[in-house]
């Protein structure tokens, strides 16, 4: 036993190298399984991969044999070389023959997002993870099961003029980017026209909103606009922003910055009405508390105005202020909502809308009970809410389409577990609680951290044409798929 050394991780380790892969992964979206749905604690791929590794084989006698390994794991946690067939299959074979040439086991009893055992499946380990929370399993499904179950390359023949060939073709694929595309196509046939193009031809693809509160002052009662800063877009090449200005005893917008109105002398965009809930009315000028800005939250008193309307046309962002028109357009989604809400519990035998209450006010990061937000669906507005609540209902209706024409229900599941997620990542770009990224012109996600603090204002998307919508969600899930199905099927030695 004196002369046993161990696994390759229990004696050394690159540790800053695998460290500095691990953080340069945080950057990279094509592919990687944190594009496929947001989870809290995924551990990085790099690190996975290269610990597993480690874990697997025997550590070397020679020193030349130890660095030749210890540069093969600095590569092999690269996530350029994560599809790289030498080198993985460089791995799995030492990692065979280091366990009597059969696949290890490798059991996480606590998958969460799936990178542990995603690794140890791409490194050719027999590999069982398990999970208490239902959406860690639909993403391990997604990640490990049916990727490997129903993603695998088949032939089909087709027919090129007179010429007929064969080609490869990934059913799984062919049908999450078939019937993605049907979802987002019935869903703009019910609610496009909540989205419709300006007569220019201009496609809004936000709304930003401002909560609001009454000013305390008895002599003044203006309307408050919440807004943490005014800027639209703050970046090198672009500076717009929201100018309020007091009318009488309303506070109004103009839109000033390059291609508006030149910035106004001593503004400062940066200087909001709000923070940290302490008000300052624009029109006379008195402070309200935080106390009492949740107290007014709390009662009900406070309400919400459309400020502006974000635009594409060809290349590039425009704004323009709110008019009467979207206000009007606004308050007939709120009605068809109604309508398709009442119609949709009649149908799932269930609110559509979440109405489970939200964590106990005291809850760690969860602010926003204070201000009257009590159940998961009070973080969407109207319009939000009858977006994602047709886009679930578009998923669930697929799954009927499927079984027409499929026999097997677990295929038919596992097209509709991808969509399923992509409605969960709608709704984390698509609440009261996104942002608008004025460095970016970007929305921010509503769970930009571990946590769901009070947004003053906030972009509302249009899902079916916005560039975080429906579409991009459904290329980064095909880019996702297209990745996890190229991971080689587990093999024991001397297997074909």
């Amino acid at each position: 036993m004196g002369d046993f050394k161990g696994s390759f991780i229990e004696n050394t380790f690159p540790i800053k190298e695998v460290s500095e892969e691990s953080a340069r992964e945080k950057n990279i979206r094509h592919g990687h399984i944190s594009t496929l749905h947001i989870w809290w604690a995924r551990r990085p791929l790099a690190s996975s991969r290269a610990t597993i590794y480690s874990a697997l084989i025997p550590f070397p006698e020679s020193p030349d044999e130890i660095e030749r390994k210890r540069q093969f794991i600095i590569d092999l946690s690269k996530w350029e070389n994560s599809l790289n067939k030498m080198t993985i299959e460089k791995a799995r074979k030492e990692i065979l023959s280091s366990n009597g040439g059969k696949p290890p086991k490798v059991l996480d009893p606590f998958s969460g997002g799936g990178s542990i055992p995603l690794e140890a499946l791409r490194l050719g380990c027999e590999v069982y993870a398990s999970e208490y929370n239902p959406v860690a399993i639909l993403i391990l499904k997604c990640t490990l099961e049916y990727p490997q179950r129903y993603g695998k390359p088949r032939k089909r023949k087709i027919k090129d003029g007179m010429i007929e060939r064969e080609e490869e073709y990934n059913p799984l694929l062919e049908d999450v980017k078939k019937w993605g595309n049907w979802v987002l196509e019935r869903a703009k046939e019910e609610i496009g026209r909540f989205y419709p193009q300006d007569p220019d031809g201009s496609t809004p693809v936000g709304y930003i909103w401002a909560r609001t509160i009454p000013c305390q002052n008895p002599s003044c009662n203006a309307e408050i606009p919440l807004m943490r800063q005014f800027w639209l877009a703050k970046k090198d090449n672009k500076k717009v922003s929201l100018y309020p200005y007091v009318d009488g005893k309303e506070v109004k917008f103009k839109i000033v910055g390059d291609g508006y109105e030149s910035f106004p002398r001593d503004f400062d965009p940066e200087k909001g009405t709000v923070s940290r809930a302490i008000v300052v009315c624009p029109v006379c000028g008195s402070t309200i508390d935080d106390d009492t800005t949740r107290k007014l939250f709390q009662e009900g008193k406070a309400g919400q105005r459309m400020v502006a309307v974000v635009l594409t046309q060809g290349s590039g962002k425009r704004y323009r202020l709110a008019t009467e028109k979207d206000l009007e357009i606004f308050r007939s989604a709120e009605k068809y909502l109604q309508e398709k809400r009442k119609r949709l519990m009649e149908e799932w035998g269930m609110d559509p809308v979440p109405d489970e209450e939200l964590p106990p006010k005291e809850t760690l990061g969860f602010r926003v009970q204070r201000y009257g937000m009590l159940t998961w669906g009070d973080l969407f507005n109207s319009r939000q809410k009858l977006a994602l609540i047709t886009f679930a209902e578009k998923v669930r209706e697929v799954y009927k389409e499927i079984r027409k024409c499929v026999d097997e229900e677990e295929y038919a599941k596992a097209v509709v577990g991808y969509l399923g997620l992509g409605v969960n990542r709608l709704a984390d770009k698509n609440s009261s609680l996104c942002r608008l990224i004025p460095q970016t012109e970007a929305i921010g996600f509503t769970y930009g951290r571990q946590a769901l603090p009070m947004l003053w204002d906030y972009i509302e998307m249009n899902p079916s044409e916005h560039q975080s919508g429906w579409k991009v969600i459904m290329e980064e899930t095909i880019e996702n798929l297209s990745h996890l199905s190229k991971i080689p099927p587990v093999e024991s030695e001397g297997e074909e």
